[in-house]
């Protein structure tokens, strides 16, 4: 799979991307802020990004988190989410198909490594760990909505499991 294929049903441009839920010891989540035109808007969001060619999206997914945080160290501990949306990508809207994997940190709210340039480049404006409560009482634009509630599957699942 590319970044970007063909058109699906609905006629857009397609994009596959991966992206990681990584969560801290008190179990905050980390989030990366876009401040983007419309009509992608200002939002936090999740690392990740598109798949490159050849990767799965698992792959994308740790490859994305490395460069977005300069963690070379995390694993991946399974997939948690999957959903389509359409958005704005490269100056033109698509289809993006994204699967969401879970990651842990044993380090309370880890600062990122050396990624200001990186973050320059790709439009990252900000970053910061949010607590669930943080989550359920914003009034920021997350993505995904959903959010708060695959974290407490994942941490339901972490002591049921």
């Amino acid at each position: 799979m590319t970044e970007t294929d063909t058109a699906d049903d609905t006629g857009l441009p397609v994009r596959h991307a991966g992206r990681v839920i990584v969560l801290d010891p008190g179990n905050r989540v980390l989030l990366l802020r876009y401040d983007d035109a419309l009509p992608n808007g200002r939002h936090w969001t999740t690392p990740g990004g598109g798949l490159d060619d050849g990767e799965d999206y698992a792959a994308a997914a740790a490859r994305e988190l490395a460069e977005e945080t300069g963690w070379h160290d995390m694993v991946l501990l399974r997939e948690v989410h999957r959903r389509s949306l359409t958005m704005e990508y490269g100056g033109r809207l698509v289809r993006q198909h994204e699967r969401t994997f879970l990651a842990r940190t044993a380090r309370p709210a880890r600062p990122l490594g050396d990624v200001a340039q990186m973050h320059a480049a790709d439009g990252i404006a900000a970053w910061r760990w949010w607590t669930l409560a943080e989550l359920d009482a914003t009034a920021e634009v997350i993505w995904p909505a959903e959010l708060p509630t695959l974290i407490r599957q994942a941490l339901a699942e972490e002591h049921t499991g």
